[in-house]
């Protein structure tokens, strides 16, 4: 038996793994797909304390083998659920089951993408879900950002101040944020709204270089060339496998505060897949640190 199991090998997941490692506990890690998570399609990290600039898969595999130094078990594996059982828990996935004392819950959520040929392509490569992450690197560049919530009306607001224009694209008839967030971009001589479009094709060879759009009412298409596309439609965390043992929000989040308690004693949430404001490294990170601390109150009560 483990002392502790952390679904999840992103900053969340491996920050935790440091700190209950370096409190003496026996760890395993279960990742089901890349080590990393989704900082991993970053190609310049800019914003993490200590770095002047990384690239996300440097900053991941420095991640990883930090905790590996330090003797964490790693198992790649999907986590299909956690079951309670007498003096700890048991992770069940699709490479068999696992036991500990405690679990950590770290399984991070998806950027939810246009579903496009070569979108992953060429992610990192002139399409990217952050503006805040890549924002800059767009300094005086055409871009679109695709969606019209907070999250997309905010990311155009950011981009304004530096991009030469800003394109933001929405499916529907009208913007779905904040007013307040819309008129601030109407006042922006460098921002124009397309609505009720469509994005259809991404043109580029070893980078993006053009998009094609398709009014959704009148069919027509055009094209527009663009240095850079951000995609902000939301994001998708995966935390089905876990409604038995965790509340969940309408949105699918994890329900829990700063502290990253669940309902159940014993188990615990970090990162990404937990209600929460803002979703970044740090954030990640620190939610990784306070869960990993609270496991091993836990255990040594």
């Amino acid at each position: 038996m483990h002392d502790i199991i952390i679904i999840g090998a992103g900053p969340a997941g491996l920050t935790a793994a440091l700190y209950a490692l370096r409190a003496d506990k026996k760890v395993l890690v279960i990742e089901k797909d890349t080590f990393g998570g989704q900082i991993t399609f970053s190609p310049k990290v800019e914003n993490y304390p200590a770095l002047m600039q990384v690239s996300g898969n440097e900053l991941a595999d420095m991640l990883l083998d930090q905790v590996i130094s330090h003797g964490a078990d790693i198992e790649m594996a999907k986590a299909e659920r956690i079951t309670p059982e007498d003096g700890g828990f048991t992770v069940t996935t699709d490479h068999g089951s696992f036991t500990s004392k405690a679990v950590i819950i770290a399984a991070g959520s998806k950027h939810r993408h246009l579903g496009l040929d070569r979108e992953e392509e060429l992610t990192g490569e002139g399409v990217s879900y952050c503006a805040v992450c890549d924002g800059a690197f767009y300094a005086g560049r055409d871009v679109a950002v695709i969606g019209g919530g907070n999250t997309a009306l905010q990311e155009a607001v950011m981009l304004s101040e530096y991009c030469k224009k800003v394109y933001v694209i929405q499916n529907l008839a009208t913007m779905t944020g904040e007013g307040r967030l819309v008129a601030k971009l109407e006042t922006k001589d460098n921002v124009s709204f397309i609505f009720n479009s469509v994005v259809t094709k991404l043109v580029g060879d070893e980078k993006l270089r053009k998009i094609e759009i398709r009014n959704t009412e009148t069919n027509e298409e055009k094209e527009i060339e663009l240095d850079g596309l951000f995609v902000a439609i939301g994001q998708v965390p995966e935390n089905q496998a876990f409604e038995n043992i965790a509340d969940l929000n309408d949105y699918g989040y994890i329900d829990s505060g700063e502290d990253c308690l669940t309902k159940t004693p014993g188990v615990f949430v970090a990162g990404d897949c937990r209600k929460k404001a803002v979703r970044q490294i740090t954030t990640a990170t620190a939610d990784g640190a306070v869960a990993a601390l609270a496991a091993c109150r836990y255990i040594d009560r």
